[in-house]
């Protein structure tokens, strides 16, 4: 985990998950949802779960964006997550205005 984030201790990867898009996104609806049960001895799932998530998130950051840019921008925010255990990520990304 990076230094820069010792308040991350102790969470799970959905709550870092969260805490890391709340923080960059000022999301007005997010819903992280641990799908890794679905995709049980699928490639890249593991026993102890937290593989396969589902993000649905509206901010108003994503105004003006593109799709392609709006998942960029999340998977940049996710990072360290995927390097470290995250499989797969399922998004539905939208500015309020849609």
């Amino acid at each position: 985990m990076p230094e820069e984030w010792p308040h991350f201790v102790g969470m799970n990867r959905a709550q870092r998950i969260e805490e890391i898009l709340r923080r960059s996104l000022a999301p007005t609806r997010l819903e992280v949802i641990d799908e890794s049960a679905r995709h049980a001895g699928h490639v890249g799932s593991r026993p102890e779960g937290e593989t396969h998530f589902r993000i649905v998130l509206v901010s108003p950051r994503f105004e003006g964006m593109g799709r392609i840019q709006r998942h960029r921008a999340v998977h940049d925010l996710l990072a360290f997550e995927q390097k470290s255990g995250l499989h797969a990520l399922t998004l539905e990304l939208t500015a309020p205005s849609e």
